[in-house]
């Protein structure tokens, strides 16, 4: 563990050590921890997770479209921290070669990207091309949330990054498709003005 009590002496030790995990407060002296994630995302994809006081919807989401994979609003728990942590941690392990690989697996979701197969605790489900691609997007970024404008950009395309309601109408399809209770999901969930995140299990899945 690296410990840095300014923005500069971080970026000093991300490019001359190598770090598996960025642990960043926003509240700098030197800069705001904002555009920090902003001056790391130029050039590398180390996991972020950023821990702030503070809580408005505004920054969290500021934050995640800078780059950030996570955010903790104080005070948190040590426990959520770690497993926060290890997701972020387990999702860059599989980035790279994983991101070539034709068939992905989540809890009880299983994607063939070759043969564009769907099947849920094995069962095959049917997606229209848009509910697919957005999908596909939450699982390739399983764990980490995204904003609304991000999905969007990636789904519908940058000119559709401010129609939000375009988001929550096909999440709450894919959601009626691929949960057993849509009403209680244990995989597609909604962060309050902020975004949705597709969460992995910690356990072995279900049946």
């Amino acid at each position: 563990i690296r410990e840095a009590a300014t923005a500069a002496e971080g970026l000093a030790i991300l490019t001359t050590h190598p770090v598996d995990l960025v642990l960043l407060d926003l509240g700098l002296p030197d800069a705001d921890g904002i555009e920090v994630t902003r001056r790391i995302r130029e050039w590398s994809q180390v996991p972020i997770v950023v821990v702030s006081a503070r809580g408005r919807e505004e920054d969290k989401v500021e934050a995640l479209d800078a780059g950030a994979d996570d955010y903790l609003t104080k005070p948190f728990g040590t426990r959520e921290l770690t497993a926060r942590m290890r997701v972020a941690m387990r999702r860059a392990a599989r980035r790279g070669a994983a991101d070539d690989e034709p068939v992905k697996v989540v809890g009880d979701l299983r994607i063939d990207r070759a043969q564009r197969r769907v099947s849920v605790r094995g069962e095959l489900v049917h997606l229209t091309p848009t509910e697919y691609r957005l999908l596909g997007l939450l699982v390739d970024n399983a764990g980490r949330v995204l904003t609304h404008r991000q999905i969007l950009k990636e789904v519908w395309g940058p000119r559709y990054a401010t129609q939000s309601h375009y988001v929550r109408v096909y999440m709450a399809e894919l959601r009626k498709k691929l949960e057993a209770d849509p009403t209680r999901p244990k995989l597609l969930f909604t962060e309050p003005g902020v975004g949705y995140v597709l969460r992995e299990p910690e356990g072995p899945p279900e049946g």
